[in-house]
């Protein structure tokens, strides 16, 4: 069989995407299995830029471990300069209840979490739909896909929780969600 450059980058994008539902099929799995106690909160995280994935306790009895945060901070880094900055609870408090909302455990892919001022400066130059103030700087916004959950219908959820910024990418199939003031918007 004759294999033409085109084919094999087909076959690899095919393979990674089997790899990556695979992953989050785990992930939703053992999310499902594990009985939370009161106070306490799971998500699963999977940095669609990185190999890196997290299957982690972010609340535990109403306070959020250090060593939880700190590991959610190095996931969602700026996966372009390598620079974290601290996340704000408040958006993981968001993106758990946002899946409960939808009826699913909360596993995401994220598309973008902490963006450098670097980072925001040259995608804002790229693009109008990128703010020069983007909460995405200050550890408070997330770009997402939520698992088994169109994203339609993550952005309809979000919205009727009148929580923060929720903005809607069709083209690009992802959800911004943020801690700001509540405002939405359709990119």
């Amino acid at each position: 069989m004759n294999w033409s450059r085109r084919r094999v980058l087909a076959a690899g994008g095919r393979l990674a995407g089997a790899c990556a539902v695979g992953l989050l099929a785990g992930a939703a799995a053992r999310a499902a299995r594990s009985a939370e106690r009161p106070g306490s909160r799971r998500i699963v995280l999977v940095n669609l830029h990185t190999p890196d994935s997290l299957d982690i306790e972010f609340c535990r009895g109403g306070v959020y471990p250090p060593d939880a945060l700190a590991a959610i901070q190095a996931l969602l880094r700026d996966y372009r300069t390598g620079e974290q900055h601290a996340i704000d609870p408040a958006l993981l408090e968001y993106l758990y209840d946002v899946a409960k909302a939808a009826g699913v455990d909360p596993v995401f892919s994220v598309i973008s979490g902490y963006r450098s001022a670097r980072t925001n400066q040259m995608l804002h130059e790229r693009s109008s739909g990128v703010s020069t103030r983007s909460l995405h700087m200050e550890g408070r916004a997330i770009d997402v896909r939520l698992a088994r959950v169109d994203c339609a219908d993550l952005a309809e959820k979000a919205l009727g929780m009148e929580r923060g910024g929720v903005g809607y990418y069709r083209q690009s199939d992802f959800v911004h969600l943020d801690t700001g003031r509540f405002r939405t918007w359709r990119g």
